[in-house]
């Protein structure tokens, strides 16, 4: 086994045939975790994905997202069976070792040479053991390690007016700003809510931000998407719901359903959050507390969360 951190990989391998990955995140929940690597081609992680989702039995749930490739994984151990072709690359091993999470990948030929050499070179890895260097018809095997960090998902509702703004745009902006800051900006998703709500500003959506962050870091990142949204909302009614780790609740995705095809009160809002234990923050009113709590039951289903109920 050789030990190496991206730099040592990066003067040691200077191939032609290695593209390094531009970053890789993992983010950890009890015996739950979420890898977040992107990828160096836009679409080739496309394979990556149909061939790691066929392989390997820690692996619950996979997409791609442009050159983003997104595992929800076990934390275990299962051998591979790999096979060229059919079974040619997983994820063999995930481990939570107090604030570092240990990923192990294997493939043969290229999805080998993907395994360590190209992952390891990553922004966001730390180093990288490398068993097998793989290349040509071999084995390439590899274990990536990773900072822990955890997931935080931001619901954020009614920043417009009827005569001026946009909420999807304003959450997006904010994200990018918080990510200039130094935070871990994930993604953005945009949610249909119920279009006959009297009260809404036109199309009726509100916004999840999502990111990764260190421990240490969480109320930080909560307290200035706040200072943000006050700086920058030019509505009354804004709120945000904070939903940590990686599970969402059973209750808050009926909840989430709910605000999609019908009324929803703030005060069944508010219940919901208090019974969840979910912070809903009114930023400068209570009416978006509806719309921000709504968006975190369905942020990880982007076909339902735009599904529009006449």
């Amino acid at each position: 086994m050789e030990i190496l951190k991206p730099k040592d990989l990066k003067e040691k391998f200077k191939d032609p045939w290695i593209a390094p990955y531009k970053k890789i995140i993992t983010m950890a929940d009890d015996n739950l975790v979420e890898i977040v690597e992107y990828h160096p081609c836009v679409s080739g992680s496309h394979w990556l994905i149909n061939q790691y989702k066929n392989t390997s039995k820690l692996i619950l749930n996979a997409y791609r997202d442009g050159n983003k490739q997104v595992f929800l994984t076990k934390v275990g151990n299962e051998p591979l069976n790999l096979k060229a072709s059919i079974n040619a690359a997983g994820i063999e091993e995930v481990a939570i070792d107090e604030n570092k999470i240990k990923v192990v990948h294997s493939g043969l030929a290229g999805a080998g040479v993907g395994a360590g050499m190209c992952r390891g070179m990553g922004e966001g890895v730390e180093q990288v053991e490398i068993y097998n260097e793989g290349g040509g018809s071999k084995l390439g095997k590899a274990a990536v390690i990773t900072p822990k960090m955890e997931k935080i998902v931001i619901g954020i509702d009614d920043t417009d007016t009827k005569e001026k703004g946009a909420t999807w745009t304003m959450a997006h902006n904010i994200g990018l700003k918080l990510q200039e800051e130094g935070f871990e900006y994930l993604d953005h998703v945009i949610v249909q809510l119920y279009p006959h709500n009297p009260h809404k500003t036109q199309n009726c959506v509100s916004i999840a931000l999502t990111f990764a962050v260190l421990p240490e870091k969480k109320e930080s990142l909560i307290k200035r998407t706040i200072e943000l949204l006050k700086k920058d909302t030019l509505s009354d009614k804004t709120a945000i719901a904070i939903l940590e780790g990686l599970k969402i609740p059973e209750i808050l995705i009926k909840y989430s359903m709910k605000a999609k095809t019908g009324m929803v009160s703030v005060e069944e809002a508010e219940k919901i959050a208090k019974e969840l234990n979910i912070p809903l923050i009114p930023v400068t009113g209570d009416q978006g507390k509806i719309g921000a709590l709504a968006a975190l039951g369905i942020y990880n289903n982007l076909d339902e969360a735009v599904k529009v109920y006449y």
